[in-house]
């Protein structure tokens, strides 16, 4: 079975995304086969690169799009509610099975959720049941800024409570110049959350080869610097 991180966030628009390219980009870099997936994609409308795209030209994936979000839909909305626009809706066996065999080929497989940890993909199927069945460890993409140790903490509690590891956080886009809320927000989230935080500026998403490397695969006991 290859490794798996499941990275989620404290909501919608906390770089998620980023944060999964830049992993999966680290993990190439260290000389891993990365395959990527993401169970559902809204907002296609949009008219821009979408995660799904952006997953696969970080890892370097031959993946088709079906291969790495089963579902996708164009209405910028929660999943659950794109796919009743769609007029279907969305099977958790679906999205376990596609995972699994997307893991299966490749040393390393990396899951971006879905706004936040408890965002419905179904009426009685949250992006937390999801991970839980896959179980791998989860990082957590949150802001740097006012509101984000709430909002962290609360994101944390819930990760834990679902019985699953908690591999760290990364606050982005971490300004150039820090301010005292900013670091205090950082050592805030890690003593209280008792978790590794790493940092992640912003980035050209255009340039992967100049992304940071984030060292998340590691276990949380190891020597792993802040980004």
């Amino acid at each position: 079975m290859s490794a798996g991180l499941f990275v989620t966030g404290t909501g919608t628009e906390v770089g998620k995304s980023v944060v999964a390219a830049t992993i999966a980009r680290a993990a190439v870099e260290a000389g891993r086969s990365v395959a990527v997936f993401k169970p559902a994609v809204s907002g296609l409308d949009d008219g821009v690169e979408a995660d799904h795209e952006l997953l696969r030209r970080a890892s370097g994936s031959a993946q088709s799009d079906a291969e790495i979000a089963p579902y996708r839909y164009g209405p910028p909305v929660s999943p659950h509610l794109a796919a009743e626009l769609a007029g279907e809706e969305i099977e958790p066996a679906r999205l376990i099975g596609a995972a699994r065999t997307a893991g299966a080929g490749a040393d390393a497989l990396v899951c971006e959720g879905v706004g936040g940890f408890l965002v419905p993909l179904t009426s009685r199927y949250l992006v937390r049941d999801l991970c839980a069945d896959l179980g791998h460890p989860v990082v957590i993409a949150a802001s740097p800024g006012l509101g984000t140790i709430n909002h962290t903490l609360l994101t944390i509690e819930a990760v834990r409570a679902a019985g699953l590891e908690l591999r760290a956080v990364v606050l982005t886009p971490w300004p150039e110049r820090p301010g005292r809320m900013e670091e205090s927000n950082l050592e805030t989230i890690e003593a209280l959350g008792e978790v590794e935080v790493e940092v992640l500026p912003r980035i050209d998403l255009a340039e992967p080869a100049e992304w940071p490397k984030l060292r998340v695969w590691e276990g949380p006991d190891s020597d792993r610097a802040h980004a």
